[in-house]
């Protein structure tokens, strides 16, 4: 009878809030995220262990209260689309949306469910968000670079090799639509530098090594390789024919560097991973994205190969060693 009674009162109207809110709380939360790399790329793992990382310092512990279901595209547009579809399908609580071209995917595959971008450029441009201060919808996140930077790696390049006077810029138009904001960035900075731009757009690694061939052809050339996911597939090729044909090169993220590229100067993916958990956090907690700004980044990283240099008979200012984060020997 007692039994009876106790299970009456659980059953009460009065008990049923409380209920369904133990329910909420406790139950499972699932995230989906798209990412623009391979996920047998050197730097896959260490992004999905950036993002454990940084949930998990926030509570949000892999396996007990969040499950985090993984999609690689390997710069595969048609993969985009299509795992776009089945993430969306799966009813996921957030998606994060690792790069531009991803984000685009992601954008015509839903308009509801919030999406977390990190390394994605000119959001506002290509009308991700209303506005970087207030985004508007569904969608808020993290910047990779404003197109100024075309500027600094134009200078950066300058200053390892004042030879280069040629500078190709290194960019796949399908999965870079930005590209010709950063060429015209370069263009307006290159009397400056006394450099003469040469957008040098390709499709495929085929393209790349004659694009790259044809332009060596010519005397006193350099590179700058846009932040674009072709450029990060095929980044041992990339650095093995600029190496090949005697062209230094600036490049935007650090395993370039360390896969031999010369100099990478730029910001940290992974960090930027890790400081988009807190915006998953508090999404997860109920905040909207339409009210959390899109932030730019807040650290920025030299990195310069001195082995590399010394096969192109370069010698690096000591002012430009002094501001490196760090020298690869």
């Amino acid at each position: 009878m007692r039994r009876r009674q106790f299970i009456t009162l659980l059953g009460g109207a009065g008990t049923f809030p409380f209920i369904a809110h133990a329910q909420q709380a406790d139950r499972m939360r699932r995230i989906g995220a798209l990412m623009g790399i391979a996920e047998n790329d050197v730097d896959a793992k260490v992004r999905a262990v950036a993002l454990r990382q940084g949930l998990h310092e926030l509570g949000w512990i892999e396996g007990r209260n969040v499950s985090i279901e993984y999609r690689w595209a390997a710069a595969d547009q048609e993969r985009m689309a299509a795992y776009a579809a089945e993430l969306v399908a799966f009813a996921p609580d957030l998606i994060l949306a690792n790069t531009t071209p991803v984000l685009v995917a992601l954008k015509k595959a839903t308009s509801t469910i919030p999406i977390v971008f990190v390394n994605v450029v000119d959001p506002v441009g290509r009308g991700f968000v209303a506005n970087l201060a207030r985004p508007g919808g569904n969608i808020t996140g993290f910047l990779i670079f404003e197109f100024s930077m075309a500027g600094k790696w134009l200078q950066t390049l300058k200053q390892v090799a004042p030879r280069v006077k040629r500078v190709a810029i290194i960019f796949n138009p399908q999965t870079a639509p930005f590209s010709e904001s950063f060429v015209r960035v370069a263009e307006a900075a290159a009397p400056a530098f006394a450099a003469e731009i040469v957008p040098a757009g390709v499709r495929d690694n085929t393209e790349l090594e004659t694009a790259m061939v044809s332009f060596a052809d010519k005397p006193d050339g350099g590179l700058i390789v846009l932040p674009d996911i072709f450029n990060t597939r095929y980044r041992d090729a990339i650095v093995a024919l600029a190496a090949r044909h005697r062209l230094p090169a600036v490049y935007p993220f650090r395993y370039f560097a360390a896969s031999g590229g010369l100099v990478s100067d730029g910001i940290d993916p992974t960090d930027v991973i890790r400081r988009a958990a807190g915006y998953v956090d508090r999404i997860l907690k109920g905040e909207k994205p339409a009210d959390l700004p899109v932030q730019a980044p807040t650290k920025y990283e030299l990195v310069i190969n001195l082995k590399t240099a010394k096969a192109l008979g370069l010698d690096i200012p000591a002012t430009v060693l002094a501001r490196a984060e760090e020298v690869i020997e």
